[in-house]
Parts: C-alpha cells; sequence; structure tokens
C-alpha cells in the first residue's frame, strides 16, 4: 500500500510539472505567472490522470489478492483432506471387517470431495490397491474350517463393495463432479470372485485388467464401455464359477495372452473393433468365448 500511494504522488507529480512546462513551452500566455484558476485546473488534472490509473490498477490489486486467497484455501483444503486420508488409509489396515468398510467409504467419499484431480486418483489408486493384496480365493479355503469361512465372506463383502463403487462412479456423465472417469484404474493380478462392472465407460485412463483371474462368481461388464484410453486385459484368466458377460459392451482394449477356461465369456453384441488378442477368425474360437458376428469373417 506504501509503494502505491508513493507511486501516485509521483505520478500526480510528474503529470503536474510537464503540464507547467507545457504551459511555458506554448507559451499559451505571455506572463510568467498563471492565474489560480489554471492552477486549479493543472492540479485537477494531475489528480485526475492518478485516478485514472488507480481504476486501471485496482482489478489487477484484486485479481492478486484473490489468487491469494485461493491459494490460501487450497492448502487449507488440502491439509484437512491428508488427515482425512491418513484415518481412511489406517481403517483399511484393521482386522474387522466393518472398520474396513467404513475406510472404503471414507475413501471414496475423499475421492469426490478431492481438492486436485492428482488427490482424487491417489483415493482410487489406494482402493485398486486394495484389490491387489494377497488374497485366498474359496476354492482355496481349509476344508470345514467355518471361521476361515466366515473371515473369506467378511473380506470379499469389503472387496465388492470396493468394485460397487468404482462402477457406480464410471456410470456416472464426464461432466457430473464425482465422476471417476478419464482416472486410472490398475486391477493387474487382482482376483475377482464376483462383482459387476455392468454399464461402466472406462474411457480417458489407463486401466489394466492384466494378469487378472475371474473366477468362483459372476463377474458382469455387460453394456460397458472401454474406449478414449488404455485398456488392457492381458493374460488375464476366465475360469470356473458362472458366466461372465460383456454382452453389448463397446469395446478398443487388449486380451492378449488371456484364456478362457471351465466358463463362459459372452460377447454377443459387443461394438466396436475386435480387442487384440482374442481367437477370431482364422480358428475356432476356446470352448466357453462367444464371439459376436461383426467380429467373424
Amino acid at each position: 500500500m506504501v509503494l502505491t500511494f508513493t507511486a501516485a504522488l509521483l505520478v500526480a507529480a510528474a503529470v503536474f510539472f510537464a503540464g507547467w512546462d507545457l504551459l511555458g513551452a506554448r507559451e499559451l500566455k505571455p506572463e510568467r505567472r498563471i492565474d489560480s484558476k489554471t492552477l486549479f485546473d493543472l492540479v485537477k488534472l494531475s489528480f485526475g490522470v492518478v485516478a485514472g490509473a488507480g481504476a486501471l490498477v485496482a482489478p489487477v490489486v484484486a485479481y492478486r489478492r484473490q489468487r491469494v486467497d485461493e491459494d490460501g484455501a487450497l492448502r487449507e483444503a488440502t491439509r484437512l483432506h491428508t488427515e482425512r486420508f491418513t484415518t481412511a488409509v489406517s481403517q483399511l489396515g484393521q482386522e474387522s471387517a466393518p472398520v474396513r468398510l467404513g475406510g472404503v467409504h471414507a475413501l471414496a467419499s475423499l475421492a469426490d470431495d478431492a481438492p486436485t484431480r492428482d488427490l482424487r486418483q491417489t483415493c482410487i489408486d489406494v482402493l485398486c490397491a486394495y484389490l491387489r493384496l494377497p488374497y485366498t480365493a474359496e476354492a482355496d479355503l481349509p476344508a470345514n474350517d467355518a471361521e476361515a469361512r466366515h473371515a473369506y465372506l467378511a473380506l470379499r463383502e469389503v472387496r465388492h463393495t470396493v468394485i460397487r463403487l468404482v462402477r457406480d462412479h464410471l456410470r456416472l456423465e464426464p461432466e457430473h463432479p464425482h465422476s471417476w472417469q478419464g482416472h486410472d484404474f490398475d486391477f493387474t493380478g487382482v482376483t475377482f470372485d464376483g462383482g459387476d462392472f455392468s454399464a461402466a465407460t472406462f474411457s480417458g485412463g489407463t486401466v489394466s485388467f492384466t494378469g487378472s483371474t475371474f473366477s468362483g462368481g459372476r463377474v458382469n461388464f455387460p453394456c460397458s464401455t472401454f474406449s478414449g484410453g488404455s485398456v488392457f486385459f492381458e493374460n488375464a484368466e476366465f475360469r470356473g464359477g458362472a458366466d461372465r458377460f460383456f454382452v453389448d459392451a463397446g469395446f478398443s482394449s487388449s486380451f492378449d495372452g488371456s484364456t478362457f477356461s471351465g466358463g463362459t465369456v459372452d460377447f454377443s453384441g459387443a461394438t466396436g473393433e475386435a480387442p487384440s488378442g482374442l481367437v477370431l477368425p482364422s480358428g475356432s474360437p476356446p470352448a466357453g468365448l462367444l464371439l459376436p458376428p461383426i467380429w467373424s469373417s
């Protein structure tokens, strides 16, 4: 403020003396002295110029003040986000399934409220990392061990909740403030023994199901869209359990090295270019793999 006031005085003085010299240089009056009215008009002109300059400077000052306020608000929002994030992650590490469920919902809520895109991606990364943790499928449980089965069912509920929350956010339009479309999802090596991705839109980011196993339950992708980004199913394994559907899905992805055994993977009604890596016209599709006519010659 002091600098601004000083600059205003200097500008006013410069205008005043410039006007004074101008009056003498042009010889508007032959006298050496000017009357009080002319002097007063000259002073008004000087401060009028200063006022005009101030009117131009004021928006700049207001903009800078707004930027400072916004930066301060972002720092505060980020600090609060970090505190909530730490609490939610600690919940995911608890033994109790209900506490873990609370942590999953807290992370999803944090992603929705994240002040920046990067902080939202961090929340999504943690949810995906939770699915990538070592997981014992039902078929590998000890026989007649009720306690182990109860623990498995509780853990499976937490995992299926993560899948459901991801799906729900991928169903939202990209313009929706809580949409997760366009973000990255790393499901590398995840065991899916159930879950529903129907009508989800995987687009604009990198989505990896590389090395994942779909087994022991129904995993649905009907009416889902895989486009606008990089989607990988390389070396994924579809085996056992009930049918798994990609019915009416839209594709632009890769299935290189994937295997299909003991179940049905149905692409009927799927649109778009055939995903690379699928067994297409050159030979008969593997058992359990149903392809739409548009992908066959």
